[in-house]
């Protein structure tokens, strides 16, 4: 009887180790999965330009949004208002409405100001015609990296109305999307480019037109 019993109670305690290295297991695989850091954070007031700066005279504050440009007026060149603060990796989730003909605007992140200089250096969240959902390098390559289809736009899109915007920068990997779907999933090929800095509201110069942004938040996540 004593036998069996110091038997069993092995065989329990075996169990019971392996019960716990499963534990450990999924804990460290959740632990490392790009769950958030933080909680989400609003990055604007809805009231102040408090966190942000830029040209006030280009971006105003209207019906708790940020307004960038006018539809009475061309804009003579590209403006931008920029966070104070920098970010790495992140998803930044607002709510955009561009406004006008031929109007073109975007959000940039990892992105810094050059010195004396209107422009902003990094990557943009693009917006416009044959650009909506699209990944830019602003100022840097100059070129697309990386586009949605058109018809995956023309089913997806609100013209002229509230459309959700969400950006997802970890590590090389960065993810566009709009209204709850995917436009980009692109990975950085290039060595050497920053994966920190600022982010920026644009209104594009040109025509008369209007960029609306709102309800922006961050949630930061742990850098890779």
């Amino acid at each position: 009887m004593d036998k069996y019993s110091l038997s069993s109670r092995r065989a329990l305690f075996h169990l019971i180790a392996a019960v716990i290295a499963l534990l450990l297991t999924v804990l460290i695989v959740w632990a490392s999965s790009g769950l958030p850091a933080g909680k989400a954070v609003r990055l604007f007031d809805g009231k102040t330009f408090k966190g942000w700066e830029g040209d006030q005279k280009v971006f105003r504050i209207e019906d708790g949004a940020i307004v960038g440009g006018s539809l009475n007026a061309p804009l003579a060149r590209n403006e931008f208002l920029c966070t104070t603060r920098d970010f790495t990796d992140f998803v930044l989730r607002l709510k955009f409405k561009v406004l006008g003909k031929g109007a073109n605007a975007g959000v940039q992140f990892r992105s810094r100001r050059i010195p004396n200089n209107n422009e902003v250096i990094g990557y943009q969240a693009d917006l416009g015609d044959k650009y909506w959902g699209a990944l830019y390098d602003e100022s840097r390559r100059k070129v697309i990296l990386a586009r949605p289809d058109d018809a995956l736009i023309d089913r997806i899109l609100k013209r002229d109305d509230w459309n959700d915007y969400e950006i997802r920068a970890e590590g090389r990997r960065v993810r566009l999307g709009i209204n709850g779907h995917e436009t980009v999933d692109y990975t950085e090929k290039e060595d050497g480019l920053t994966e920190t800095g600022c982010i920026c509201l644009q209104i594009h110069g040109g025509p008369p037109s209007e960029a609306r942004y709102k309800e922006i938040i961050i949630e930061e996540l742990p850098n890779k």
